[in-house]
């Protein structure tokens, strides 16, 4: 008998766990009308129709209920319900975004809360019923107390922003569903004579001692003479997969786009999408029937992934005339590549590709950076180069360009994840000037970066960009403000591997991280702080 009273207990509890599971994105409720008034969606993937009016079919439409008027509580009854969508909330609220948003945080935490209590409860009823076999006790005599949950995402949710920030810009562009919003400290490095201009450099981190070790790479070298870039080449690419019915065709296709005509011919089109997208080559891979078609374009001042995008659907129409039996599987086939580490990007290229050099002489070496040159070159080798290798590295020729990217990134409203390919660098170290000096570059292929579209135009983003001078599109010179910020991004990964790789030369990495890094009492930053000569981050 108490075998089949923990059987069946078990079996309820393990009803209840996937039941509690799929509650959460389906049950009555806030998340539950976030699923469902996803997945019902009869329109193709498009941010606008994530906020947009609810998509009813003609003989299912009906007259909207205007909320506006409505108190919040009501609203979430209507919720419930199911008669108006959690993710559409902005839509029937357009004069009050913010109430939107805290009428969804609401929703979230209560429904939260619920569930986390019927965890606790069929918990106690599991445990209950484990004692009883144990015991031999009849089961009834056995008290189930349900413990009171301990956790208050109501309470929780206080300590997410919701002031504070123009949802207006938000909406339709950056995110959906929205429930607040991540502050993220923001310091700034330098400045660094770059190219002859002093800059001084946003990045957004938790991580203490990063932005102090960059300002002293700066420091070392805007003292040294500054910094000189060069941009190499400049073009977004996307890359589609098509099958065709077999690789005689296949190979037929490659030709026919590497002849120079039918290029002009797909480009005409491709360029006809956008003012700023110019086609500039096609890349043709095969593997048996598939083939893949690396398409490369300049953008103009935006990152440019969605404009060459729209132009490599406009260019397949053209090949779709000659090729009528291409089926278009993707319009990405990851040879782009995208958020992804990948030896094409490394070796080919992708977004800007920078390379930035310096000269740091030897009283700067010992003095700012509290080294010398020929252990800065002989760890450099060691490290960057032979320990790279050896693990297998693919574009991680460096210390820690990801650690800069991703900082500068996060401020000026790129896309984080393309930290990925944009981080792709290689660190080179050399004694010159008899080996009193120290030659340093950084050579990196793929930084994708943009001054427009995307974060760039919310508005401490935009803060950001404009004390780097490059907030918006170039009218004078389409595309120089993007490849301004590129030239910011190799400049501030070169000064941070300086730093970085003279704290490791000098042993000060732990030393300053347990110094920095860590969280005691509350007091205010010393100027001695902000300008150390000795203040490395992590590997």
């Amino acid at each position: 008998m108490f075998k089949n009273i923990i059987s069946n207990s078990f079996k309820s509890y393990q009803y209840y766990s996937l039941k509690n599971s799929s509650n959460i994105f389906k049950g009555q409720s806030s998340i539950l009308s976030l699923q469902r008034s996803f997945s019902s969606s009869t329109t193709k993937e498009d941010p606008k129709n994530c906020i947009g009016d609810t998509v009813l079919t003609p003989h299912k439409a009906k007259k909207e209920i205007n909320i506006e008027t409505l108190k919040d509580q009501e609203i979430i009854d209507l919720l419930d319900k199911g008669e108006i969508q959690s993710h559409n909330l902005e839509a029937r609220l357009p004069h009050d975004l913010r109430r939107a948003v805290h009428i969804r945080r609401k929703l979230l935490a209560r429904d939260l809360q619920k569930e986390h209590q019927k965890m606790l409860q069929a918990q106690a009823m599991m445990e209950a019923a484990q004692k009883s076999l144990a015991s031999g006790v009849d089961p009834s005599s056995i008290p189930t107390v349900t413990p009171i949950s301990t956790l208050d995402f109501e309470s929780s949710l206080q300590n997410l922003p919701l002031d504070h920030l123009d949802y207006s810009k938000v909406l339709g562009a950056c995110c959906e569903n929205v429930i607040g919003y991540i502050p993220i400290p923001v310091g700034v490095a330098g400045p660094l004579l770059l190219d002859n201009k002093p800059v001084s450099i946003p990045m957004a981190t938790t991580e203490g001692c990063l932005v102090a070790s960059t300002h002293r790479g700066c420091k070392a070298i805007t003292k040294s003479g500054g910094a000189r870039t060069v941009v190499l080449q400049n073009g977004m690419t996307r890359a589609p997969v098509l099958r065709l019915p077999g690789v005689i065709r296949a190979g037929e296709l490659k030709q026919w786009i590497e002849n120079q005509e039918n290029f002009y011919q797909i480009a005409s089109a491709f360029n006809s999408t956008s003012r700023f997208a110019r086609l500039k080559n096609i890349k043709v891979v095969v593997a048996g029937r598939l083939v893949y078609l690396r398409f490369r374009s300049s953008t103009g001042d935006a990152m440019g992934m969605n404009m060459v995008s729209k132009g490599v659907e406009k260019a397949l129409e053209v090949l779709q005339e000659y090729f009528p039996e291409i089926e278009v599987l993707s319009l990405s086939g990851n040879l782009c590549t995208d958020k992804k580490p990948s030896a094409t990007n490394w070796l080919e290229g992708r977004g800007k590709s920078v390379v930035c050099e310096a000269t740091i002489s030897g009283d700067i070496v010992r003095d700012v950076l509290k080294t010398n040159v020929q252990d800065l070159v002989q760890l450099n080798i060691d490290k960057n180069l032979v320990g790279s290798a050896m693990a297998g590295s693919i574009g991680g020729f460096n210390a820690h360009a990801s650690n800069i990217v991703t900082a500068l990134y996060i401020a000026t409203g790129q896309d984080p994840a393309q930290n990925v390919e944009s981080s792709n660098c290689i660190t080179l170290m050399e004694a010159v000037n008899d080996g009193k000096d120290l030659y340093i570059s950084v050579t990196m292929p793929s930084i994708e970066v943009g001054t427009v579209g995307g974060g760039t135009f919310l508005p401490a983003q935009s803060a950001c960009l404009d004390l780097l001078k490059v907030r918006g599109a170039n009218v004078a010179k389409p595309g120089a403000n993007s490849e301004q910020l590129a030239r910011v991004v190799a400049g501030a990964v070169m000064a941070g591997e300086l730093s970085l790789m003279s704290a490791l030369a000098a042993g000060h990495l732990v030393r300053s991280h347990l110094k920095h890094n860590r969280k005691s009492e509350p007091k205010p930053q010393s100027d001695a702080v902000s300008v150390s000569h000795n203040l490395p981050h992590s590997d």
